[in-house]
């Protein structure tokens, strides 16, 4: 799945330690919105010191993020993780150099015919009535 938009906010990282494994473990988790007319925001987290240095994702940057979700059980609650695998940068050229649309000029105006005037002359008239 893929969500774009820019970046809002930046959570503090957390840390812990792998009860199975011993391992530390390092988590950083983003909001972004989109800009849709209703904007919608989402919050995903990057898992790893890794992938969170890979990413350097920066406030305010114009992100596409790749992201798969899951659920896990706790206490009878249920609790839904949406974690980033892929994120791009939108590029802000393509943004901020998009030329302005420039209707087409006005032809100018053609020139009025010359005002009809009745003639006396009825010969020349072939209209009826």
């Amino acid at each position: 799945m893929e969500f774009s938009g820019r970046v809002i906010a930046i959570l503090p990282v957390r840390t812990g330690v792998s009860r199975t494994t011993g391992n530390e473990w390092k988590v950083q988790s983003y909001v972004v919105e989109n800009h849709d007319q209703y904007p919608r925001r989402m919050c995903f987290e990057v898992f790893g010191a890794d992938k969170i240095d890979l990413f350097n994702i920066q406030m305010g940057e114009e992100l596409n993020v790749s992201f798969d979700i899951d659920a896990r059980q706790w206490q009878d609650k249920w609790f839904n993780t949406i974690r980033a695998w892929k994120v791009d940068r939108v590029q802000a050229e393509t943004q901020d150099t998009q030329q302005p649309v420039v209707p087409e000029p006005v032809p100018p105006f053609a020139p009025e015919p010359a005002p009809f005037t009745a003639s006396s002359d009825s010969a020349t008239d072939d209209l009826p009535f």
